[in-house]
């Protein structure tokens, strides 16, 4: 059965999310204080039995202070459990919430450390955190332009300018980075359609997309995005996903290399990495520390610690369970791994550390000229 779903503040649009991947019924919104801030489970969103053979809409509030006044979105479709999402493809964000827009696809390596996974084409052993041999499989990963309207939302769990490149001047530590450009698993994909023909609020939208209602989905590549995509595809490339449980609470890391710079007569090589962490269980806990060893080819290792991540604690409840964040490592080798712990607190006060999952630092050994802005 279809669902009706319109909602009527940031934080009970995730509720019902949640709320509608377990029943059929129509959820319609009204305002309620945000109590989950000081502890508390917001009241759940009220139910409607939903008339025969609805078509599944889904609304957003409009830019007023109460948040009252409900705006139709569009319609929910069927989660594709195989094949990939075209370029067009509009989709709610099934953990951060937000709307967006697929722009392409990447095909990935994902190594999940919790899973005994059968010989496959390519296996890891990264060396200093174990002897367990990981599997890797295929696995669908999409770029994505990210709502401006929902970026405010959602900044507090997962940066909004996280996608950084290396500037292209003298200054071999100069970064710039695209607001808006996010990576999704097909799992957290959740597809609507709209009738709307500029249904994403982005400064790349327009340029990247356009509409054609004779396509399904009715958003098109422009030649811009297709020469983007080209131009800067060893520096947005996904390969390898890792992924590992440590008490109910999942880390996965994606690491990007950016590039190559000169510094002082030797060469540096730089890598992003993205982390997110999930909170599996009902559980609240607190990240309190990192701590990261980093190996270099050139036979140093590094160890760092520090509080929390990016300047940040993270609390990772029922109700907001995942932190995403990205951060930089640079190395004056070719290659290296990196590895590590988070240190959580618990309500009580004790402590549990949770296992990154290692990773491999690898540059491109074609290595062209590193992106000078967004080209076209």
């Amino acid at each position: 059965m279809l669902r009706v779903i319109r909602w009527y503040s940031w934080c009970a649009s995730l509720a019902l999310i949640r709320s509608s991947r377990a029943t059929s019924s129509g959820f319609w919104g009204r305002h309620t204080p945000n109590t989950h801030r000081q502890g508390r489970e917001p009241p759940p969103p009220p139910t409607t039995p939903a008339p025969a053979n609805p078509p599944s809409r889904l609304s957003a509030p409009r830019n007023r202070p109460e948040g009252k006044v409900l705006e139709t979105v569009g319609v929910f479709e069927a989660p594709k459990q195989h094949g990939k999402y075209e370029t067009g493809q509009l989709f709610l964000h099934s953990v951060f919430g937000y709307r967006g827009i697929v722009l392409f696809p990447w095909q990935a390596r994902l190594y999940d450390r919790d899973v005994a996974s059968p010989v496959t084409e390519k296996s890891e052993n990264v060396a200093g955190h174990g002897s367990k041999e990981v599997k890797g499989k295929t696995h669908t990963y999409y770029q994505v332009l990210i709502d401006a309207r929902d970026c405010p939302h959602i900044s507090q769990r997962s940066q909004t300018e996280a996608v950084t490149f290396l500037a292209n001047h003298d200054d071999s530590r100069a970064l710039y980075a695209i607001p808006g450009l996010d990576y999704v698993s097909h799992e957290d994909i959740l597809p609507y359609s709209s009738t709307d023909q500029v249904p994403i609020q982005h400064e790349l939208f327009e340029r990247f997309l356009m509409y054609d209602q004779t396509k399904v989905p009715p958003f098109v590549a422009r030649d811009t995005l297709c020469a983007w995509q080209e131009k800067n595809h060893p520096w947005l490339e996904l390969s390898d996903v890792h992924r590992e449980t440590t008490e109910n609470i999942r880390v996965t890391v994606i690491p990007f290399y950016m590039g190559m710079r000169e510094a002082q007569n030797s060469h540096v090589y730089w890598w992003r990495y993205c982390i997110r962490l999930e909170n599996l269980d009902s559980e609240v806990v607190q990240l309190r520390e990192r701590h990261w060893r980093i190996f270099s080819l050139s036979g140093t290792l590094e160890t760092v610690r520090g509080r929390g991540v990016v300047g940040r604690e993270p609390v990772l409840s029922k109700e907001q369970p995942a932190f995403q964040y990205s951060s930089h490592v640079s190395l004056q080798a070719s290659s290296g791994h990196m590895w590590g712990t988070f240190r959580f607190e618990r309500p009580d006060g004790s402590h549990f550390d949770v296992r990154i999952p290692p990773f491999s630092l690898e540059s491109n050994k074609d290595e062209k000229t590193p992106p000078s802005g967004l080209h076209w």
